[in-house]
């Protein structure tokens, strides 16, 4: 499959939805944001703003299975947290597995802050960062 344009990443949790921006040319995420989630579902209204700013040509989703690459319980919100963005956004959806992309983006994390380059406010991004390591991952295949 090819890519041309803007992707969005998503690191799906049962609080908070990382955003990253990506783009096929040069392979590369950056985070975006981090909306709230709920019971009731994703901030919409924050999420549909994202996705007409950007214009994305495809969304994916972070998989979280186990290290043995089975599923759990956060599998099954996930694929269906994918499953609404496709009837919502028309767009292709893509499953990237995420195995140890928040453990890497949490040591990231530590050593930008033993650095002196983050402060403890800026760990409000690591699910943003975890969704930029999966497209970034997602984008390497393409």
């Amino acid at each position: 499959m090819t890519l041309n344009g803007v992707a969005f990443g998503f690191d799906y949790g049962g609080r908070r939805i990382g955003v990253a921006v990506g783009q096929s040319i040069t392979g590369t995420a950056s985070a975006l944001a981090v909306i709230s989630n709920s019971p009731q579902g994703p901030n919409w209204a924050e999420l549909d703003k994202l996705v007409r700013e950007w214009r994305p040509a495809a969304l994916v989703i972070g998989l979280p299975v186990t290290v043995d690459g089975y599923d759990q319980a956060v599998t099954t919100a996930s694929r269906a947290f994918a499953d609404t963005l496709a009837a919502r956004y028309q767009l292709p959806i893509h499953l990237q597995d995420e195995r140890y992309s928040s453990r890497e983006s949490e040591a990231q994390f530590k050593q930008l802050r033993q650095g002196g380059l983050a402060r403890k406010k800026d760990a409000a991004m690591l699910d943003a960062a975890a969704a930029k390591r999966i497209l970034e991952r997602w984008l390497q295949g393409v």
